[in-house]
């Protein structure tokens, strides 16, 4: 099966076909798995029109269950390796073939990273730059993990290393399904490996990253405590 990318959408018709077209001139023979939540801007027709699968829901019901679904759908069909991305174009196609070079490597894991050497933001206020290099700190001292970019949400897994951290029992439903699916994945003794990324601001639509989810998803990631 040909590698797949999973991306869970709402409100993003101004990016996702753009999304789509970038994933197979980085990846050409890539199938893209869409899980739009009822976006109300006609973000599933643009994928579908784009040729993405579009796996339809009838509202938004988080993030989490978003990619159990996407990555679970991609497990079932037989996908490896099967890669996770947002859909905003914050997460640059172009990148791919790097993550998926890690996981030739050797890697069962790899973190798209914006703080190793040769990652980074851009067009990010300083006040957004220090808040998620505390995000991650406050994810690391809870959790115990040692990588530089926990939070991120670009990653590439081997279909067995997905299998081995039980996506249907993982509990975070916003955006601590990062942290905790990459914790299980280290208490699995699975090889992660982090490759540097430029994480770009969106180039349309909002940011889903409300005060409200902020702090949901860390009063989750502190009770996913060592």
């Amino acid at each position: 099966m040909p590698v797949v990318v999973v991306t869970p959408t709402y409100q993003e018709a101004d990016n996702i076909g753009a999304v789509v077209v970038g994933v197979r001139q980085a990846v050409p023979g890539a199938e893209v798995v869409v899980v739009d939540d009822a976006s109300p801007d006609g973000t599933a027709a643009r994928a579908a029109a784009a040729g993405a699968r579009v796996l339809s829901r009838p509202g938004k019901l988080g993030l989490g269950s978003a990619y159990v679904l996407g990555l679970g759908t991609a497990l079932r069909d037989g996908h490896d390796p099967i890669v996770q991305m947002d859909a905003d174009l914050s997460h640059d196609p172009a990148a791919l073939p790097a993550l998926l070079a890690a996981l030739d490597a050797g890697a069962d894991l790899v973190l798209g990273s914006r703080y190793v050497p040769g990652g980074g933001t851009l067009h990010w206020s300083l006040t957004r730059q220090l808040l998620s290099r505390a995000g991650g700190a406050y994810a690391r001292a809870w959790t115990g993990l040692t990588v530089r970019d926990p939070t991120g949400g670009f990653k590439a897994w081997r279909a067995a290393a997905l299998r081995a951290v039980d996506l249907g029992t993982v509990h975070s439903q916003g955006y601590a399904f990062q942290v905790e699916t990459t914790v299980r994945a280290v208490a699995a003794g699975l090889r992660v490996v982090e490759v540097p990324i430029v994480f770009a601001e969106r180039r349309a639509g909002r940011s889903k990253l409300s005060p409200a989810v902020a702090l949901d998803a860390a009063w989750t990631v502190a009770r996913l405590g060592r």
